[in-house]
């Protein structure tokens, strides 16, 4: 497979590798991009295995809180121009209420607002608005308590990040500084149960490429892999991070000296995970005076 330019970039912007470095990554994985993070990782030439910044979508999350139950729904647009319009906010405000009463996305979709349904709603709000908008998901806890936090608000109850924590026990100050580590955290699961097999397979994988790389005896390879992932495992899952409010401690010993149970929580982020079209401007101004 021809390696490009573009391709070479794309890794090194997600991985902090040098040209070269990424440049032979991608040759030795015949262009697999997951690959060839995963390669440099086992030589040791990736800075960290980051999250593309170039997210697609623009928008809203929303959330809403009645009794012990929290939803949050992320709506999103074209651009975020309209995440500042007012129509579009009270939209999204809307949407985050009928949820309460719905368990899934398709559910939503069809549930009733204001006489018409959410899909419909979004529809006629297209054609108002001018711009393409979508409902793109919805998740929801339930707990003796319930609190959220929003992370770059746009106005009260939605904006980038919205978070949602159910708590069994405790109060809502607690509740409140838990949605914000996890907002800051992004914590992939919240005990080790519940992270992603395959994820947590692949990593290990990745730990023992890397330590064959360190030319040990097997006994102590295997003592570093048992290290490694046991460090993995708690950065990324919400009861092993060490709480952001108190360091010394992690989230499940605070969450315990605080007299509550965390039940679970929602974590949305407008746009994670879609891949961004990036506009070239100046090979579209470029287009356009060779077409004039």
């Amino acid at each position: 497979m021809a390696i490009t330019a573009k391709m070479v970039k794309e890794l090194r912007d997600s991985t902090g590798a040098g040209m070269m470095d990424a440049k032979k990554a991608l040759t030795e994985t015949d262009g697999d991009m997951e690959a060839a993070v995963d390669w440099l990782r086992t030589k040791g030439l990736a800075k960290a295995a980051k999250k593309s910044g170039r997210t697609a979508a623009e928008g809203l999350v929303g959330l809403s809180v009645e009794g012990g139950k929290g939803v949050a729904v992320e709506v999103n647009s074209e651009t975020d121009f309209v995440a500042k319009n007012a129509e579009f906010q009270e939209m999204v405000k809307g949407i985050a209420a009928a949820a309460i009463n719905v368990a899934d996305v398709e559910a939503l979709a069809g549930a009733d607002m204001g006489g018409k349904t959410v899909a419909d709603t979004i529809t006629d709000k297209i054609a108002t608005i001018g711009e393409n908008m979508s409902l793109r998901r919805m998740a929801s806890v339930e707990g003796d308590i319930v609190a959220s936090y929003v992370h770059n608000a746009a106005t009260a109850g939605m904006g980038q990040i919205g978070v949602l924590v159910a708590l069994k026990g405790g109060d809502e100050a607690f509740g409140k500084q838990v949605a914000m580590h996890i907002a800051a955290a992004a914590p992939l699961g919240l005990g080790e149960a519940d992270l992603d097999p395959a994820a947590v397979e692949k990593e290990r994988q990745v730990q023992i490429d890397i330590a064959k790389e360190s030319g040990k005896p097997d006994a102590v390879i295997e003592k570093m892999i048992v290290g490694r992932m046991k460090k993995y495992i708690a950065e990324s899952t919400l009861l092993g991070q060490a709480f952001v409010v108190n360091p010394d401690l992690t989230v499940e010993k605070a969450a315990a000296e605080a007299g509550a149970e965390i039940l679970g929580f929602v974590r949305l982020e407008v746009g994670e995970g879609i891949e961004k079209k990036e506009e070239d401007f100046a090979a579209e101004v470029a287009a356009a005076v060779a077409g004039s």
